[in-house]
């Protein structure tokens, strides 16, 4: 999850200073009420001397831009997980990609021990399709090995003309052997929410991310619900939100799909940092969510403040979902059904620099209205559901926030150590077949169904690990 700030505060890098035949030092624009604890002069000179030698000594020339980018991206990735530096491209994308439109595979992408990670694939998209799942290291985009790379670097990798094909080597849980997956680029055209009824009197209401249109596709896609269930002589008796494998997005629309389904006024979410600006509450109300003039919500039919409601997560529920799990739950408006969600308990401002540069940077935590943390754990079920009848051992394997290294409140690295690809295995299909979410195949789906009619819901016992 992200925030975008309107009143940006400058972050400038100001090269000065005659180290070793080279000028540097590193300012900080900042608030003027507020003390500059100093700058940590003998780290500048070593720094320097470090830009100098590499200068002096590197087998090949390289430019300064260059070396001041990469000392900015390490700066960033050695933080957290989740903060990094954007350049002109990556910035441009993030501001289109939370319109609904972008270029390239339709997966979100984080670091994990110098690899890339799959947070989550976006639903109906090429990487979707071609059987990519959350969790998911990526190797090798085509015969380039990403260890070491930068996260920018891999995604203008697997970002390219439509209808040009691209091979990720992935390891995956439970796999021996690395994946070869071959994908077709296209552009992404991501529509946040969808519906249908899945019986004639439950609907259900499917959200793959946080857009900027989402409160209003909520909106749209609910009162047709609404009206489709009329035309079948009945009322909408029970409705199925699902957040499985939604990575995320922007905190407004997390606020303001909330506000939907909640007493208006009552607390959503609330967020604490260094910043005083970070500290702040989220209430069920439209200065809060709404971007514009205008409430989004208006015409939202009022059967949706009390329609009895079950909400689906999993391992790739993360960030904006999670607000939104945790809202409904802690409200008693809802019940969670599933397996534990992702647990990114932070959220990232994004900071323009200069030059069309930003960096995302991670700000402040979240808490649930009742002060629960979600950072590194996630949002419990009220029923523990495996993704399928019979189980689903990747699930509860697959990598979380906490298995992250540098995540937030971690004291060590990750705990997850990986097979490493050498290029030496021969390539293996896919062993599982994707479920459809929403399909006749979906067990969980079928498990929120029972629980809205009152019938028997098949649960699992809950992972050590998470009990």
């Amino acid at each position: 999850m992200f925030a975008t700030k309107v009143n940006f505060k400058s972050i400038i890098l100001i090269l000065m200073g005659l180290i070793a035949g080279l000028i540097l030092s590193i300012g900080l624009d900042v608030s003027a009420d507020k003390p500059s604890s100093g700058l940590p002069i003998d780290d500048l000179r070593k720094f320097a001397s470090v830009f100098g030698t590499i200068k002096a000594n590197y087998v090949d020339s390289v430019e300064d831009s260059d070396l001041i980018k990469g000392a900015v991206s390490g700066m960033l990735s050695g933080l957290d997980p989740h903060s990094s530096y954007l350049d002109p491209e990556a910035f441009r994308d993030l501001q289109v990609g939370t319109q609904g439109e972008f270029g390239g595979l339709g997966i979100e992408v984080g670091t994990q021990d110098g690899l890339i990670r799959v947070v989550a694939p976006i639903e109906d998209t090429p990487a979707a399709r071609a059987g990519i799942k959350a969790g998911d290291l990526i190797t090798k985009i085509d015969d380039k090995a990403t260890k070491g790379m930068s996260l920018g670097d891999a995604v203008k990798l697997m970002r390219g003309k439509p209808k040009t094909k691209i091979k990720l080597t992935v390891l995956r849980e439970g796999e021996s052997s690395p994946i070869s997956i071959e994908i077709i680029r296209d552009i992404i055209q991501v529509t946040s929410v969808r519906s249908k009824l899945v019986e004639k009197d439950i609907g259900f209401l499917r959200i793959s991310q946080f857009q900027e249109k989402t409160i209003g596709g909520v909106v749209k896609n609910f009162n047709k619900l609404v009206e489709t269930a009329k035309t079948n002589n009945t009322q909408l008796k029970g409705l199925v939100l699902d957040l499985r494998n939604d990575p995320g997005g922007l905190l407004n629309a997390a606020v303001g799909v909330s506000a939907a389904f909640l007493k208006s006024g009552v607390k959503v979410v609330y967020t604490n940092g260094r910043q005083p600006d970070s500290v702040k509450d989220f209430f069920a109300r439209p200065e809060d969510y709404s971007r514009a003039s205008n409430d989004p919500l208006t015409g939202l039919s009022p059967l949706a403040k009390n329609l009895p409601m079950v909400v689906l997560i999993n391992g790739g529920s993360a960030s904006a979902s999670e607000i939104v799990a945790g809202a409904l739950q802690d409200h008693k408006r809802a019940k969670v059904l599933g397996t534990q969600s992702f647990g990114k308990g932070s959220v990232q401002t994004i900071l323009p620099l200069s030059n069309n540069t930003a960096i995302k940077l991670t700000t402040a935590r979240y808490f649930t209205p009742l002060g629960q943390k979600i950072q590194a754990k996630g949002i419990k079920p009220d029923f523990w559901v495996e993704e399928t009848e019979s189980g689903d051992v990747f699930d509860r394997d697959r990598v979380r926030e906490a298995d992250l290294s540098r995540h937030l409140d971690s004291n060590k690295k990750s705990t997850k150590d990986r097979q490493r690809d050498d290029g030496s295995s021969d390539t293996v299909k896919a062993s599982k077949e994707p479920i459809e979410f929403g399909s006749d195949r979906d067990f969980q789906l079928k498990q929120a169904i029972n629980l809205l009619r009152g019938l028997p819901v098949e649960t699992d016992d809950v992972p050590e690990k998470f009990s």
